[in-house]
């Protein structure tokens, strides 16, 4: 049970962390936000960061084996990057349809996805 929180905790994490980084790239679409200076930006994007590590260190803590969670720290980790691939897809597809995914990208996705089967292979 621990792993499933561990990983949906990861997932809404990751999503807050995407919306801060590249949520901004988005709403630059908007006018009011164009005259913004960029250490507002900045302060609006730590805001929305906030919540993705009072998502993700409980996650981390709970996961760790250490912590009786059922995951090493490679493994957290590569979990990590493997939702932020996943979230970041859709975020993109979802908000920037003007971004396609071209053959290559998903060719190196499919590269990352199998470092998380080989992370995961004894």
């Amino acid at each position: 049970m621990k792993g499933f929180w561990t990983i949906l905790l990861l997932v809404l994490s990751n999503t807050f962390m995407t919306v801060a980084w590249y949520g901004q790239l988005k709403m630059r679409e908007f006018k009011w936000f164009q005259t913004l200076p960029l250490f507002v930006i900045i302060l609006l994007s730590w805001g929305v960061a906030f919540f993705e590590y009072t998502l993700m260190v409980p996650a981390n803590r709970m996961g760790f084996k250490a912590n009786g969670g059922p995951f090493s720290l490679v493994q957290l980790k590569v979990i990590q990057e493997a939702i932020t691939l996943v979230v970041f897809v859709i975020f993109s597809l979802a908000f920037f349809k003007n971004e396609p995914l071209k053959t290559n990208h998903l060719i190196g996705f499919v590269f990352l996805l199998l470092a998380v089967y080989f992370i995961f292979k004894d």
